[in-house]
């Protein structure tokens, strides 16, 4: 993917045009280090000139936005940076959330379920949302237990569907000798 979503605009902060924004990085101060942020279609571009923590979220004002009727017309927009302006990740279990989008959900057993269609994150930690195929949407805990392996490289997740439990790798090992 080339354009990775880094924050959503909220509603308007006060008078003078700054906003509430809900940033989507690892450390949400960090948004402001990517440089200009973009709408989807990558019409519009967004220069943050302040950015401070507010009660659950920040609060931002950007170049050109001066009052609250201008920031009011900015609610609900999401923002993204081309993906080379993001830092490389350096550990082995962490992933970017659009590196996950599309990739196929398999069981244990490399029976298919579906395809991750997004990751959520309510306040408890992240949801990966899978499309099953022929059936209702699934949502899993983003955890070890419940998706056990990703291998961006297959271009699949494992995971462990509810009422159902995973091998331990040690018992896996001694069932296919």
């Amino acid at each position: 993917m080339d354009r990775v979503r880094v924050a959503r605009i909220g509603a308007a902060h006060g008078l003078r045009g700054e906003v509430r924004l809900w940033s989507f990085t690892e450390e949400p101060m960090a948004v402001a280090q990517y440089g200009p942020l973009e709408s989807d279609d990558g019409a519009k571009r967004f220069e943050i000139v302040a950015l401070r923590p507010g009660k659950d979220f920040l609060i931002a004002r950007f170049a050109g936005i001066d009052d609250r009727g201008a920031a009011e017309k900015l609610a609900n927009l999401e923002l993204f940076v081309p993906r080379a302006r993001l830092p490389a990740i350096a550990e082995a279990d962490t992933f970017y959330h659009a590196d996950l989008i599309g990739l196929a959900a398999v069981t244990e057993s490399g029976e298919r379920l579906g395809t991750v269609i997004a990751v959520h994150n309510f306040g408890a930690g992240d949801i990966i949302e899978i499309a099953v195929d022929g059936g209702e949407p699934l949502m899993l805990s983003f955890t070890e237990a419940a998706v056990p392996k990703v291998d961006l490289i297959a271009g699949h997740i494992v995971v462990v569907p509810p009422g159902t439990t995973a091998v331990p790798p040690a018992e896996e090992e001694a069932q296919g000798s």
